[in-house]
């Protein structure tokens, strides 16, 4: 009963301690805008310093940067695009699994046989539907710029 209490009462001082206001100051209109210019000027500032980092066409081997393309005809492909880097994610993701559960014996021979061949079936299908649409495994592996490779 009384380490409920205790706990109460620790949980009511934490309360307490975010529910303390802070005092407002009076600011006037021309130390809002001199704010405002400040905050401007440094998210432009980070922008060109972001944009001066970026990789450009031409750092990639001569390749465009990858967008997505609104272009009608090629609405398909960016779609077969998107739905096969989540698969062959998932895929990859699958067989890193079956690694981990094969190294620590939880699969019998005939699991091991079936997911192995089960997971060779998916990838040589992805291959089959990105050539359908001219799609390399490279363009698989999506470009996340600053976090890098998607795999």
């Amino acid at each position: 009963m009384k380490k409920r209490r205790a706990g109460a009462a620790k949980a009511r001082q934490r309360r307490r301690a975010r529910r303390k206001s802070v005092a407002a100051a009076s600011i006037s209109a021309a130390e809002l805008r001199a704010l405002r210019n400040e905050i401007e000027r440094r998210m432009q500032t980070r922008t060109a310093a972001r944009v001066g980092k970026q990789r450009t066409p031409t750092s990639r081997k001569g390749a465009a940067p990858m967008r997505w393309n609104p272009e009608p005809e090629n609405v398909q492909k960016s779609v077969v695009q998107l739905v096969l880097t989540i698969v062959e994610l998932l895929r990859r993701l699958m067989e890193r699994q079956a690694i981990r559960r094969m190294e620590q014996k939880t699969l019998s021979r005939k699991e091991v046989a079936a997911v192995g061949e089960a997971l060779m079936k998916l990838e040589e299908t992805v291959r089959e539907i990105g050539l359908k649409f001219g799609l390399t495994p490279e363009e698989l592996n999506l470009d996340l710029g600053p976090l890098g490779k998607l795999m």
